[in-house]
């Protein structure tokens, strides 16, 4: 059996390539100009993959699919070859947030009931969010304020329009001559994590977010 190797947010893109040529044929573009979309989704689809096997490579091609029904088999397929969120305990999101003594955990069983790219819940009590994710092979968190907007907008981790919230952040960066020196960053984002993490297709803003935060 294959092992798993993709990343949930690779696998919502597949499917949004899928989407995006379903739709196509639906509105019964011309045969040459379906091919085309059909080309040009199955090679972005190939092109976040460039570490992949040739056994990988045959997996992910969709380029022979024709019907519904074999998009759905497709996606029904390379889902159980999603990789599960790293193995994370209480113990270990106790020490990422020490200063939180009373830190509001979330419910880890979710993680095994879905794919997730990054973990995040919220302390409605505090305000604020929190949020975990894999970076270069390590696991980091980032807690910041929450202020429900007044109206949906686009979530700059997903960039989806839906439900969404300011996080604000402090981040770690200090200047030697002024100790009390902070800056904080932060923009909109889904309201529901879960959510979310349905929907994202690319980790570019979330990985720019977490290193401009932990000053890395």
């Amino acid at each position: 059996m294959t092992e798993t190797f993709i990343k949930n947010e690779q696998f919502n893109f597949i499917k949004k390539q899928i989407a995006l040529i379903k739709d196509s044929a639906k509105k019964h573009v011309p045969p040459t100009v379906l091919d085309a979309t059909i080309d040009l989704a199955n090679a972005k689809i190939l092109d976040l993959f460039s570490y992949a096997s040739s056994e990988q490579i045959n997996i992910l091609d969709l380029s022979n699919l024709k019907t519904d029904e074999e998009y759905e088999q497709y996606i029904q397929h390379i889902s159980a070859l999603v990789l599960p969120f790293p193995s994370i305990t209480e113990q270990q999101l106790k020490k990422m947030f020490p200063k939180n003594k009373k830190l509001k955990l979330p419910d880890l069983s979710a993680l095994t009931q879905s794919p997730f790219t990054y973990l995040g819940w919220n302390d409605l009590r505090a305000n604020k969010k929190f949020i975990v994710y894999e970076l270069e092979g390590k696991m980091v968190g980032m807690e910041g304020k929450v202020t429900p907007a007044s109206k949906s907008n686009f979530c700059s981790i997903c960039n989806c329009f839906g439900e969404v919230a300011y996080f604000s952040t402090i981040t770690k960066a200090k200047k030697t001559k002024n100790p009390d020196y902070y800056k904080a960053i932060g923009n909109l984002i889904c309201a529901d994590s879960s959510e979310c993490n349905q929907k994202i297709t690319s980790v570019d803003y979330l990985e720019s977010f977490l290193y401009d935060s932990l000053g890395i």
